[in-house]
């Protein structure tokens, strides 16, 4: 038989359906991919073009050549599809065909959206805690999970009285935010789980699980006294100790020495201690006088500083003098923030059995800037935020001016230490920057007051991405008109 007469003949797309169902979710843009996986897929893209030939089951007998899709409106809830396949009908006869197929979208709502339409409905919640009396811990806690986008998975995030719930709907989810959490700081966790509902038929049951992360109560800047045995496990290092840094362990240095030690997340929940005393307990000092006397660890220099009580200052001679890690950036005339163990009360059974003829009248913490800080100056830098749901519990009014100065201290921190600020992501303040050019030129004392003091450099700060929903051209054509 000729060409003409075969194709007349034999249909080799016999068996192919010439129509099809896609199934697609509204709320969030993905296509079905049988039995149960939800992908996403742009119109006409190679992934929407793979779920459509996976819903003809006759290709396995054909030999698919080319495949594209036909031009549809979007609104039609059409994809049509042309395929080019070949077949071998008779010995060393192969026929190829060109035909169409035509898809209709069917909407249908996922699980995860059908969970989110549903109120108060999640499959499982991290509850972090810390029994403290400031919210700095989170507040850097917050800017790590968005640089890491560990809240990409998240149906809700609800801001509760000492701490944060997330809440997911899948329960791998939440494991891989405990995880993240005991990556960047000390923590231990308790799991539960609440029977929802069981089918004793296919013997299968629905529970919703509930993961407590307890943060442990010590910050950076905090002194602490640790228990004589951990001490003894040290190398018998002094127990009065100051923190130096918090991550997934505890880092602590003694001001006398220079010597630092790592207290293990582990080795922390086994021999528990508590903060003496805080940052609110800190006070200022004035310095006098700077002695280094030699030992250099790192960024640390052991020195004798002079010191008096900047509320003492210029009414009484009460003058200090201990040693501190801080030779390095001290220098006669600064502002220190530091702890007045001589008038200092602390109900702690471990400081109680220290021999307090050994133990320093001030501890020194870090260099301040309070010139600086009487200047309402907007910064040329900001931060982004969760969008955190508030526990209607909370007395905002009352705890605003608490929450306020947290965040105050919190950015503070973020100019003052490089190392600290170099973990999250810091963006400009376009707001800012005009408010400066608009502003007039500053004296000259105030310039000699702001030399030392350590600005955010326009290198570590990241442009801030906005989506214009309009199109890109609508700008240029409004210039243009």
């Amino acid at each position: 038989m000729c060409v003409n007469c075969i194709r007349n003949e034999v249909d080799i797309t016999d068996g192919i359906p010439k129509q099809a169902t896609l199934h697609f979710c509204k709320g969030c843009e993905r296509y079905l991919q049988p039995p149960g996986i939800w992908v996403m897929a742009q119109l006409e893209s190679r992934e929407l073009l793979t779920l459509c030939l996976k819903k003809l089951k006759g290709l396995n007998k054909v030999r698919l050549i080319d495949a594209g899709f036909i031009w549809t409106e979007p609104h039609s809830r059409r994809i049509k599809a042309k395929l080019t396949i070949q077949k071998e009908v008779f010995a060393s006869t192969i026929l190829q065909q060109i035909f169409e197929v035509e898809y209709v979208v069917s909407t249908q709502q996922c699980d995860e959206c059908t969970r989110l339409a549903a109120q108060n409905t999640w499959k499982a919640t991290v509850q972090v805690r810390q029994k403290v009396e400031h919210k700095r811990t989170f507040l850097y806690l917050e800017q790590l999970i968005l640089k890491h986008n560990v809240h990409k998975d998240t149906t809700n995030i609800k801001e509760a009285r000492d701490g944060i719930d997330f809440f997911y709907g899948q329960r791998g989810h939440a494991i891989k935010m405990v995880e993240f959490l005991s990556s960047v700081t000390p923590t231990r966790y308790k799991t539960s789980e609440q029977l929802i509902s069981t089918d004793i038929h296919a013997s299968t049951s629905n529970y919703k699980f509930t993961y407590s992360v307890e943060i442990a109560p010590v910050c950076k800047d905090d002194i602490v006294c640790i228990p004589k045995k951990l001490a003894a496990q040290f190398g018998n290092i002094p127990q009065l100790l100051l923190v130096s840094r918090i991550s997934n362990s505890i880092h602590l240095i003694d001001v006398n020495t220079l010597n630092t030690v790592d207290v293990l997340c582990t080795v922390y929940w086994r021999h528990q201690f508590i903060a003496l005393a805080s940052v609110k307990n800190m006070i200022e000092f004035y310095v006098l006088d700077v002695e280094p006397l030699g030992p250099v660890r790192g960024k640390h220099v052991l020195a004798d500083i002079h010191v008096a009580r900047m509320t003492d200052f210029g009414r009484n001679d009460d003058v200090y003098i201990c040693r501190s890690h801080l030779g390095a950036i001290l220098s006669p005339g600064d502002t220190v923030l530091g702890y007045d163990l001589s008038r200092s009360n602390f109900n702690n059974d471990a400081y109680d059995k220290l021999d307090r003829t050994s133990l320093p009248d001030v501890m020194l913490v870090r260099k301040t800037f309070p010139a600086r800080r009487k200047k309402n100056k907007q910064r040329q830098w900001k931060l982004h935020q969760l969008g955190k749901e508030v526990d209607e519990m909370l007395p905002r009014k009352q705890e605003q001016a608490r929450i306020e100065n947290d965040m105050e201290m919190f950015m503070r921190d973020i100019e003052e230490d490089p190392e600290f600020r170099s973990t999250i992501n810091i963006f400009k303040n376009a707001n800012a920057a005009a408010n400066e050019n608009a502003m007039v030129d500053v004296n000259e004392e105030e310039e000699e007051e702001e030399e030392d003091f350590p600005e955010i450099s326009l290198e570590e700060m990241l442009e801030e991405i906005k989506i214009n929903d309009d199109g890109p051209d609508d700008d240029a054509m409004m210039e243009e008109d």
